[in-house]
């Protein structure tokens, strides 16, 4: 792996928002043999969101969900991110409706126009619906029972946020209303840079129970790990 000093980047596209600054641009080695794909990154007022060079997290965060789901028909994806996640849930053919909250119009108009190649084939699907808005509002606007997996990719997690208002994702009330929309028997599936062990008194309060898993990965040369937070409705919670 080149070290990241060596590294090229191309700006692609850039939108100011009530947020901040949204910034798409492409990672490139120079030395890399020709042909070789260059990365797509996101970056929200300067911060590393994801790219497209490491995305088995973010298609771990669906494939664990699915897993662990016997009848998964209707998932909420609190944040569209780069796609990765919403195309490995409809990877799935038992999901019969993917409804995406992205509160950045811009990413979405992103995907729609090919700024994101591959976001007008993951559009196409039928299955989606895109909610350009706070996955809190979807949520509170959701009939209870509504959704069978909730996953939510909104941030770096608790512990490294984009905006510190996302804070409120992963307290108890915003929970407590996840739990309400989730049908029985539903799981709520957080992506997370570290592990929270705050998260997980939060999600055992909530839910009774967490589980927490680690995923390793190499960014940049660099051995990490990601992590992902979970927690399922019991037939005891209504």
């Amino acid at each position: 792996m080149r070290p990241v000093s060596s590294l090229e980047y191309v700006e692609e596209a850039r939108a100011e928002s009530e947020r901040g600054v949204v910034v798409l641009r492409e990672r490139r080695d120079p030395d890399a043999p020709v042909g070789t794909a260059t990365v797509l990154e996101l970056r929200v007022n300067g911060v590393f969101v994801m790219d497209t060079g490491e995305t088995s997290t973010e298609e771990a965060l669906a494939r664990q969900a699915l897993g662990h789901a016997s009848h998964p028909r209707r998932v909420l994806l609190g944040g569209l991110g780069l796609g990765f996640t919403a195309y490995e849930v409809l990877a799935d053919h038992r999901v019969e409706l993917l409804r995406v909250a992205e509160i950045e119009d811009v990413l979405v108009r992103w995907f729609r126009d090919g700024t994101v190649p591959h976001g007008p084939r993951l559009l196409a699907d039928e299955r989606v619906h895109v909610a350009v808005g706070d996955v809190r509002q979807v949520v509170d606007e959701a009939a209870r029972s509504s959704f069978d997996l909730v996953l939510l990719d909104v941030d770096n997690g608790p512990d490294f946020l984009v905006l510190d208002e996302n804070s409120a994702l992963y307290e108890a009330p915003f929970l407590e209303s996840v739990r309400d929309v989730l049908a029985e028997g539903g799981e709520v599936v957080i992506w997370s840079s570290t592990r929270s062990e705050a998260l997980e008194v939060v999600l055992t309060d909530v839910f009774g129970a967490t589980r927490t898993e680690e995923y390793p990965v190499t960014l940049q040369g660099k051995q990490e790990s990601y992590w992902l937070h979970s927690a399922r409705k019991d037939e005891r919670d209504g």
